[in-house]
């Protein structure tokens, strides 16, 4: 039996990113411990067993235990530390959080409800079937992973709920990821009509009370299936069989905070640890996944062909955000019934104020962004949170000639009640969702009304499936289109055609996109529903530019107090990766906006090897972090981002 346990502590520091030695009397991996570290007492995870101590160490017991994790997430965790250039303590809080003890008589929250679920096909379409074979194949020969790939309506979610089926009838756990918790109603409710109370949920929705009860759940086994957002894939499901990742195009499967792991990256790697098969299912999906992944194709719309696609040119209309073709198809409603959706990717009455007198734009005084106007009468920053009141005057020239430039979904929920009042309306944004309880009200309430319209940002894009809607209409398509990132052509065919498809599910639809860019590449394939064409050509210029997935991306961000503190410390970075030989292309550094009253650069690498790469930047900056705690300086190492800007 080993007499030394390898302990690391959950702590942030990188300078103590390592194990430390304790006594192990007993101890086995995965052990969750308190353990005296200097002078306090830390949780810690037993990462490995050892027969000897390191040289000049006298080794002492653990306090106590406090629980344990599976040994396969130990490692899961390990592997995200070392591939995204992050801390083991860091990454091993994923698997083993901590969470609340339970307390006597302490009251849970009302569940809420879960949006009705539709009847379950009698039989799966030969398609769905096909897929469904490879499945079940690839569950009983050692895992796999597999794009599952067809129109919205396809059903894809079938395959989804007959795959789990399949995973427990072989004595195996699930996971189903979703990318918003907007989703999870409408999901839960699929599933709950399939397995009952054997459905557990994660999402950051839940109070740490809720979470620990869940985790208890999945972990005994009561609950085999779990249904959540991007965390929940470091799930404590025993005997994992299977992983479905819905959606997966969405860039909300990036978390943006150390470690930056990437969901879908993660479920291909512990699906490889465990033996299990990933499913990754999207009607647009990300150019990555079409390269690499062997292809489930399920064809088109089950109920139907999908919807024509009007594209209305703002250059030649005069209205905004309605425009008289958009008016015409909503009074058509307002007429007849039926259902709506509206996309506009910005929330509040107006995405910024200027004056016509003098050209000021008003500007966060902590960020290098403009102000937002929202409904009640602020201007809001939407990356440090600072509101103030909106000025009548401007505050430089003090002129009478502040204007609202653009609309956001407040603007076009006013817009809707004064020129449509007939059909009611929901709105579904950032703003909307962070009050308890909202979120489930919005969906359920438009999904029981007759005439309706949901109106949002994204989140009304993404996967649900709302009986009766005859019209999805894109308001503005243009503003993702002219971002400087390589992936906003992606992102701009992505949105459009996923909203195009919540239309005409089970009536004849109808879809709207208004641009000022009608002859842009994403705009002229997504109004064809062209995915293949627009995959391909996305293809070559990526293989071109060697942006993914033909080569990987390794961006290093450091913010400071002063504008020449992180520019100065990512050239000495790119110095000594120079004189070390760094294997891949070094862009930068170069200066981002502010943000939060702190002044960031970047520095951007392109390999082929990005687990090396992060690992020599994360050791370099280790070496460094005394001196950068110093000087105010705080870095970040995010492998595979989403954005570049």
């Amino acid at each position: 039996m080993a007499r030394f346990a390898s302990v690391v502590p959950l702590v942030s520091a990188r300078a103590l990113a390592r194990p430390f030695t304790y006594l192990a009397d007993g101890l086995e991996k995965g052990a969750v411990v308190s353990v005296r570290f200097g002078r306090a007492s830390r949780r810690g995870v037993v990462v490995g067993l050892e027969d000897e101590a390191p040289p000049e160490v006298e080794p002492v017991a653990v306090e106590r235990v406090l629980g344990a994790v599976p040994g396969p997430l130990v490692d899961l965790a390990l592997w995200v530390a070392d591939y995204y250039g992050s801390t083991p303590a860091r990454a091993l809080g994923l698997v083993a959080p901590a969470l609340p003890a339970r307390r006597p008589a302490a009251r849970r929250r009302q569940r809420e409800a879960d949006l009705p679920a539709e009847e379950a096909p009698a039989e799966p379409s030969p398609a769905q079937a096909a897929a469904l074979e490879r499945i079940g194949s690839a569950l009983e020969s050692g895992g796999g992973a597999f794009l599952l790939y067809g129109a919205t309506g396809s059903g894809k979610t079938e395959v989804y709920l007959r795959a789990c089926k399949q995973a427990l009838a072989r004595g195996r756990g699930a996971i189903v990821l979703v990318p918003e918790i907007a989703l999870t109603p409408q999901t839960l409710g699929r599933f709950r009509a399939r397995f009952g109370e054997r459905i557990a949920i994660l999402h950051s929705g839940l109070t740490e009370a809720e979470r620990r009860d869940e985790r208890e759940r999945i972990a005994s086994g009561v609950a085999p299936i779990v249904v959540g957002a991007r965390s929940a894939i470091f799930a404590p499901v025993p005997a994992l069989g299977l992983v479905c990742v819905d959606e997966e195009h969405d860039p909300s499967y990036k978390q943006e905070s150390d470690p930056r792991y990437d969901a879908r990256t993660v479920a291909a790697k512990r699906a490889a640890l465990e033996g299990a098969v990933a499913v990754y299912g999207s009607a647009t999906p990300r150019p990555e996944s079409w390269q690499r992944l062997e292809r489930l194709e399920l064809g088109g719309r089950l109920a139907g062909p999908l919807p024509p696609v009007k594209v209305v040119d703002l250059r030649r209309e005069a209205g905004y955000p309605l425009s008289a073709p958009l008016l015409d198809e909503l009074g058509r409603l307002a007429d007849g019934g039926g259902k709506a959706i509206l996309l506009l990717n910005r929330r509040g009455v107006a995405p910024a104020l200027h004056c016509r007198a003098c050209g000021l734009t008003l500007r966060c005084h902590d960020c290098d962004v403009p102000l937002t106007l929202h409904g009640d009468g602020r201007l809001h920053c939407h990356h440090c949170g600072r509101r103030r009141p909106a000025p009548e005057l401007c505050p430089v020239c003090g002129a009478a000639e502040v204007a609202r430039l653009g609309a956001g979904t407040e603007k076009l929920e006013a817009e809707l009640a004064a020129r449509v009042p007939e059909p009611e309306r929901f709105r579904l944004d950032a703003d909307v969702a962070a009050r308890p309880g909202r979120l489930s009200e919005v969906l359920t309430g438009f999904a029981a009304c007759d005439r309706g319209v949901l109106l949002g940002t994204q989140m009304v894009a993404k996967g649900h499936h709302f009986r009766g809607v005859a019209l999805a209409a894109v308001v503005d398509a243009d503003t993702g289109l002219g971002l400087p990132d390589f992936r906003a052509e992606e992102r701009t065919f992505q949105l459009v055609t996923q909203l195009a498809g919540r239309s005409g599910r089970d009536a004849p639809g109808r879809v709207l996109v208004q641009t000022y860019q009608p002859d842009a590449r994403p705009i002229v394939l997504a109004a064809r529903h062209d995915v293949v064409e627009f995959l391909a050509g996305e293809l070559e210029r990526r293989r071109e530019l060697g942006y993914p997935p033909f080569r990987h991306l390794v961006r290093v961000t450091v913010a400071g107090p002063a504008p020449a503190g992180p520019t100065r410390v990512l050239e000495e970075l790119r110095g000594e990766l120079e004189r070390s030989g760094s294997p891949g292309d070094l862009l930068g550094p170069a200066p981002l906006l502010r943000l939060r009253g702190r002044h960031r650069a970047q520095l951007l690498l392109k390999t082929d090897v990005p687990r090396r790469v992060a690992s020599q930047v994360a050791g370099l900056l280790a070496a460094a972090a005394p001196a950068m705690r110093r000087d105010g300086l705080a870095v970040s190492v995010d492998v595979d981002p989403q954005g570049v800007s």
